[in-house]
């Protein structure tokens, strides 16, 4: 019997859990008193989320509420690339924060020459923006897993199509 199995590495979020956390931050800027009278804007954009507000402090206060809310929600602080923060007009602020998602080309590398390393029965390739793991044993692939959590790469890291 020599059949594979296999799994994919992906970089991927739940949009709709996105969609809640973005509204809870907009409710929850009404509601404090520190951010009430700042006319604050969370704007939820395809790849991005767009944030205006009258200072620097007050946007600080906005990305905590942000970050609280998306990990109550199990996204992970890796999928925000929080942009520079602009100049908007009459004294405000504004910061693009984009949205990752997908593996790319390097880090794709990066995983894959972590398991070419070290594990000499896994075979690992490259699917656009997926990693492919493969090998004859489950076994195997469990501790390709446990090894891949452990590496502090800059994205977040879901298993899925395990098979």
């Amino acid at each position: 019997m020599a059949s594979t199995y296999s799994f994919d590495i992906v970089s991927d979020f739940d949009r709709q859990e996105l969609v809640n956390t973005v509204d809870q931050v907009v409710r929850d800027i009404k509601g404090r008193y520190d951010l009430k009278d700042t006319q604050t804007t969370v704007e939820l954009g395809e790849e991005n989320i767009t944030i205006s507000t009258d200072s620097e402090f007050t946007l600080d206060s906005v990305h905590t509420v942000l970050r609280e809310k998306a990990a109550k929600r199990n996204l992970s602080q890796k999928i925000f690339d929080f942009g520079k923060v602009e100049s908007a007009s009459g004294n405000r602020v504004r910061q693009e924060i984009t949205l990752k998602k997908g593996i790319s080309q390097d880090i794709g590398k990066q995983i894959s020459k972590v398991i070419r390393d070290e594990f000499k029965k896994v075979q690992a390739s490259i699917q656009g923006d997926v990693v492919r793991v493969s090998a004859k044993s489950k076994d195997d692939l469990q501790v390709v897993m446990q090894r891949i959590k452990q590496e502090d790469l800059p994205v977040a890291l879901q298993f899925t199509n395990y098979r």
